[in-house]
């Protein structure tokens, strides 16, 4: 079985670690400030080996200082024999180390952090930067990028928020996320859109995360458009819906899946809200957006729906 996905120290980097997806390595790495040092007990250990115990100590108390002392060494070169002979080749297409041989650390999380996959604040300020899945989204006019984001999924919105019309609450009128596709192993881009839209239905215009229906619930919905884009250069596919709720305007919905060009090309799934009210964003806006999409640090590659996808009415 191979390891969980998680932070492991780099093969061809030792003094970083790497990110593991659960199948392949990818290009997320982070410094040395986070790295957990096996090889390297801490200064006050070593001291307590090569200092010269005190002549007054009591011969017994002495003695058990003096195991413990090298016990503590000789387990810390174990480990560390350990990972030089694992990671002895520097293949960096192998595996990391496997979980147990890794220390339980509580600043050590089984996910990646969020500042690896959140842009920092020198970015373009019209770029989207999703380093996890190693893409780059366009900021259309009149949105923005949103500052906080749920786990790894990123967003960008519309910055100015209304009452909704069926529960207590605000919404927007515009919303664009970016995730990985967990859960999962099918690679299809068709079947992964096709399944998603309706939960990316649900969770835009049914309920929410705590019971409340912000539109009163969907009514109707009927597709509008779908079929195979090219996004960065990558074959994907989008579901477009129409949703008509019990309370307001109601909107349109889309799913846009394609693998990602890092790593082990795991799957992507682009998620975009438009509402159908007045003062809403423009349904050009989704296809700008996807047109727009590139591999990270390639400006170059072409996106690809444009203007192939007729807005439903």
């Amino acid at each position: 079985m191979p390891p969980p996905p998680g932070w492991y120290p780099d093969p061809s980097h030792p003094a970083v670690e790497r990110w593991w997806d659960g199948s392949a390595w990818t290009e997320h790495r982070r410094g040395p400030e986070a790295t957990v040092h096996l090889a390297q007990p801490r200064p006050e250990s070593a001291a307590t080996v090569v200092a010269p115990l005190p002549a007054r100590t009591g011969g017994g108390r002495a003695r058990a200082i003096a195991l413990c002392s090298a016990g503590t060494v000789l387990v810390a070169s174990i480990v560390t024999g350990f990972l030089v002979l694992q990671d002895d080749d520097g293949d960096p297409a192998a595996g990391p180390v496997p979980a147990s041989a890794t220390p339980e650390d509580p600043a050590a999380s089984t996910e990646p952090p969020e500042a690896a996959a959140s842009p920092s604040p020198t970015e373009d300020p019209d770029t989207l930067v999703d380093q996890l899945n190693g893409i780059t989204l366009p900021v259309p006019k009149g949105w923005e990028k949103a500052e906080d984001t749920v786990g790894n999924e990123l967003t960008l919105q519309t910055p100015d928020t209304y009452d909704c019309p069926g529960d207590p609450g605000l919404c927007r009128q515009g919303r664009i996320t970016s995730s990985t596709v967990t859960g999962s192993d099918e690679r299809s881009p068709r079947k992964l859109a096709e399944a998603d839209i309706d939960d990316a239905a649900d969770a835009a215009y049914d309920e929410d995360s705590i019971n409340r229906k912000p539109f009163g619930g969907i009514t109707r919905h009927r597709q509008v458009g779908a079929g195979t884009v090219a996004v960065g250069g990558r074959s994907g596919y989008f579901v477009r819906w129409r949703v008509h709720t019990e309370k307001g305007a109601g909107g349109y919905v889309q799913s846009l899946a394609f693998p990602s060009s890092t790593g082990s090309e795991a799957m992507v799934m682009v998620r975009f809200t438009v509402d159908a009210g007045r003062g809403a964003p423009p349904l050009s806006d989704i296809d700008a957006v996807v047109d727009g999409i590139r591999p990270v640090g390639d400006g170059e590659t072409g996106g690809g729906v444009g203007a192939s996808v007729a807005p439903g009415q």
